[in-house]
């Protein structure tokens, strides 16, 4: 007899609860022939009752048969059907998988009546087909979370930490007493931007001396965002070992045989990298007046004599050391490496750039290289060129790093070696170094090397070494090749003039010469207008351009000039349909007398006084009557503030009021920001029947007014400016004119 099958997912002889994922109907079908009995290494003892069912109560319908309501997959899962759900679904069942293992499905027993426990195979999607195919259970969608593409959904792997050399080196009594040491420390060197420059070394230097077992050096952005490479430079620089780091403090060890009196000497380079001798290849036709042999080298001796040492140490254990890196950072890495020496302060990850203040000032025998771009080919860059050269350019590691911003033939030099390789040259500028011009730099470098700048910012120079560049080789091949059909021709020619002569002889022709088709007349054109490169000429050339640009200039600027007075003069005649809406009341001859006694009392009434009516952008209309009336209601005297500025404007305003209101102008009185305006309702003031004066502009009438006012006002000021600039632009040109009359030949 075959035995019985063990379940998936529980080897306790208790039966398991049903999975949160099982939905349809439950393990019990509705077969018509009786269930069997569960076998004895699952069934419950018959003493002892169950405490917790994990199902409910099945419900009995009419018939008498048991029906169980349906659970969806995420029945019971925080969340419902999203995403995250269904991921947290996978991560359950990957680890009751893992907990315990499947065991392989038993053969089918003859007996139809037992009913087999649940299975849930979970089997790459290979397998599952092929089960499919010969009548197995099908797999569970989030069985493909086994494949490779979608491990992201799991939990991720830590990566395993690397040892500092601290950690490496010391005992573990010792670095925890270091760090506890290092935690009562309270006063630290500051690396500024630079770096970990060497006034950071002395200092470091400077507390050892004094007795201390460690000294501590506080780092500053950029070398901050990698503290693991400042710790780098840190060891190397000062031959130290940092102990523990605080943020972004580091805690340096001068080690157990530090000795006080003696010298140390330590070269900036990183044990890391390859580093070689500082060599330049510059291509033969750049090269004038020199030996084939010449190596152009670095004029500093003892930073080249620490170098070779260096490289000397490095390549006598470069058998013994294993291969680190992937094949693209080691050729990386040897591409760099014989374009210069390396910067050691660098403040993001390896490979390490080139240090371009390294690399010599003057190169003999250095011009911009020869360039020619392919027939049919633009040799400017369109716009989804250029966005696709930027996006290329952002991954790839920085090739040089500089500090200068002239002097760059060394680097000019280097660029143009790494173009044969790359179509992209990047260059970070060094910060925490003063009188730093990126855009100098850029120009220096656009200008040595006829390259194209893809980007310039603070911190990066993007060079593209352009669409008609030619390598050395190529480049001197083309030179050559078009010497010598230069040279075919002039032979040509000779033999043209020999056979003339010889025809002229013998059949008596004319002896005038014509140059019509012969390379006499191509050679003079060239002369002419091509090969002219003159100062006269030059000079003329670009007077010419400046004249053509200073005409452009006027017709845009006299263009402006006429829609600015075609928007005054709209200005004038909607303005003028204002004033056509409002028509001021006549003084009455029948006005009012008062002593400078009364005027001084009611003036200090006035001043005493918390109301007041404010006048803003509209100015007096209907509406500010009418406030003024309801002032007169209750008080004899009322203060008008308003916000103008001229006295003219002032005076107006007052006049105005006081022939509207039918009042009395006491005084017009200066406040800090503001001035106010004082009217008497007079002695034998009456309460006009109605308040609001239709002789004036509405609200909104008023609103448009000081709007169009206001609008007119600024486009004479601009109309003012463009004047004065189509003047400067008229002497300009005459100017200019005169000058390109006076350098012009007279034939």
């Amino acid at each position: 007899m075959a035995p019985l099958p063990l379940p998936l997912f529980s080897p306790s002889p208790k039966p398991p609860p049903p999975p949160p994922w099982l939905h349809g109907p439950s393990t019990q079908t509705h077969s018509p022939s009786p269930a069997a009995p569960p076998p004895p290494a699952e069934a419950a003892p018959p003493n002892k009752p169950r405490r917790h069912s994990p199902q409910p109560a099945p419900a009995r319908t009419a018939g008498g048969k048991t029906k169980t309501a349906a659970k969806p997959l995420t029945a019971g899962v925080p969340g419902g059907r999203t995403r995250r759900a269904v991921l947290g679904i996978i991560r359950r069942v990957r680890s009751l998988e893992l907990s315990d293992p499947p065991s392989p499905v038993p053969a089918r027993r003859n007996n139809a009546d037992a009913v087999l426990p649940f299975h849930l195979p979970i089997e790459p999607r290979e397998q599952v087909r092929g089960a499919a195919e010969k009548g197995k259970p099908r797999a569970v969608p989030w069985a493909a979370a086994r494949d490779e593409g979608l491990k992201v959904a799991l939990r991720r792997e830590k990566k395993a930490r690397e040892p500092t050399r601290a950690e490496a080196e010391l005992p573990a009594g010792e670095l925890d007493r270091l760090r506890r040491v290092a935690r009562g420390m309270g006063k630290w060197a500051r690396a500024k931007k630079a770096g970990v420059t060497d006034e950071v070394v002395e200092d470091l230097r400077r507390e050892w001396a004094r007795g201390e077992e460690l000294a501590a050096v506080r780092i500053v952005e950029p070398l901050s965002r990698n503290m693991d490479r400042a710790r780098e430079i840190l060891e190397i620089k000062t031959g130290g070992l940092v102990v523990w780091t605080k943020r972004d403090i580091h805690f340096v060890y001068r080690g157990s045989n530090y000795q006080q009196n003696t010298k140390h000497k330590h070269y900036f380079v990183s044990n890391a990298q390859n580093v070689s001798p500082v060599k330049y290849n510059v291509p033969k036709s750049q090269i004038k007046n020199s030996n084939k042999g010449e190596v152009l080298t670095n004029g500093n001796s003892k930073a080249d004599d620490a170098i070779q040492e260096n490289d000397r140490s490095i390549y006598g254990h470069k058998d013994e050391e294993p291969v680190k890196g992937t094949l693209y950072e080691r050729e990386v890495n040897r591409l760099l490496d014989s374009l210069g020496p390396r910067f050691v302060d660098w403040w993001w990850n390896t490979p390490l750039p080139v240090d371009a203040d390294l690399l010599p000032e003057f190169v003999p025998g250095f011009k911009t290289p020869f360039r020619q771009c392919p027939p049919g080919v633009r040799p400017t860059l369109a716009d989804e060129e250029l966005t696709y050269l930027r996006k290329l350019a952002r991954p790839l590691p920085t090739h040089f790093a500089l500090g200068r911003n002239t002097r760059l033939q060394g680097l000019a030099a280097a660029i143009l070696k790494l173009w044969e390789k790359s179509l992209i040259a990047k260059i970070a500028v060094k910060v925490g170094i003063q009188n730093t011009n990126n855009e100098q730099m850029a120009w220096n470098l656009k200008h040595l090397t006829g390259g194209t700048v893809i980007l310039r910012n603070k911190d990066f120079i993007i060079l593209y070494r352009g669409k008609d560049f030619l390598p050395g080789g190529v480049a001197q091949t083309v030179i050559q090749r078009e010497a010598e059909v230069g040279d075919e021709q002039v032979k040509e020619e000779e033999a043209r003039l020999r056979a003339v002569d010889s025809l002229q002889m013998v059949g008596g022709l004319s002896s005038e010469e014509s140059s019509v088709g012969t390379f006499r007349e191509y050679q003079d054109f060239q002369a002419d207008h091509v090969h002219e490169n003159t100062e006269n000429s030059d000079t003329i050339i670009e007077l010419e351009a400046e004249k053509h640009r200073l005409e452009k200039k006027l017709k845009d600027q006299e263009w402006k000039l006429s829609v600015l007075n075609k928007k005054i003069e709209r200005s004038n005649q909607a303005l003028a349909k204002l004033h056509s809406l409002l028509s001021p009341s006549e003084q009455s001859a029948d006005r009012e007398l008062l002593t400078e006694e009364e005027k001084a009392m009611l003036r200090s009434i006035a001043r005493k006084m918390d109301g007041l009516v404010l006048l803003g952008r509209r100015g007096v209309f209907d509406g500010v009557i009418e406030e003024i009336h309801q002032h007169w209601k209750h008080k004899e005297v009322v203060k008008v503030i308003t916000k103008q500025n001229q006295a003219r404007q002032i005076m107006y305003t007052a006049n105005l009021l006081e022939i509207e209101t039918g009042g009395i102008l006491i005084a017009v009185e200066k406040l800090t920001t503001s001035h106010a305006i004082i009217l008497y309702r007079g002695k034998n003031y009456h309460r006009p029947a109605k308040s609001s004066s239709s002789n004036l502009l509405t609200k909104r009438e008023a609103l448009r007014k000081s709007i169009e006012i206001q609008r007119r006002g600024s486009m004479k000021y601009f109309a003012r400016e463009r004047q004065k600039s189509i003047l400067e632009l008229k002497k300009k040109l005459t100017y200019v004119t005169r000058q390109i009359k006076y350098r012009t030949p007279r034939s």
